[in-house]
């Protein structure tokens, strides 16, 4: 496996891993759960939850599902990239629709007299 550092991703990537992170830590603020007792309830230590609340990269997505699912968020995660509001997928494939939809032909009885 390619371990990828920041540096690495692209600027809008580091960006919303960032306000991830920051919005993950506001979010603990205002529960009051202090950052042991987080880390605890999460599975991990205390040094992986400030890794996630700075919004690095290197931390595996379980983990950032985690910590949804204790502060009661984990249904934004699982609608994230929900079909029904992939707007430019549903426009691909619209626009992959065929124009005309022409009726079978029923098969000819060639050789039949």
């Amino acid at each position: 496996m390619i371990q990828r550092t920041a540096g690495s991703l692209p600027l809008p990537v580091r960006r919303a891993l960032r306000k991830l992170g920051e919005d993950i830590r506001a979010a603990r603020r205002r529960r009051s759960i202090p950052t042991d007792l987080m880390a605890a309830r999460a599975f991990t230590t205390r040094v992986t939850l400030h890794k996630i609340e700075q919004g690095d990269p290197s931390v595996s997505l379980g983990l950032y599902a985690t910590v949804l699912f204790v502060l009661g968020m984990i249904d934004r995660l699982r609608d994230l990239a929900d079909a029904s509001t992939d707007k430019l997928g549903i426009d691909l494939a619209d626009q992959r629709l065929p124009q005309r939809i022409r009726k079978k032909r029923a098969p000819s009885s060639a050789g039949a007299s």
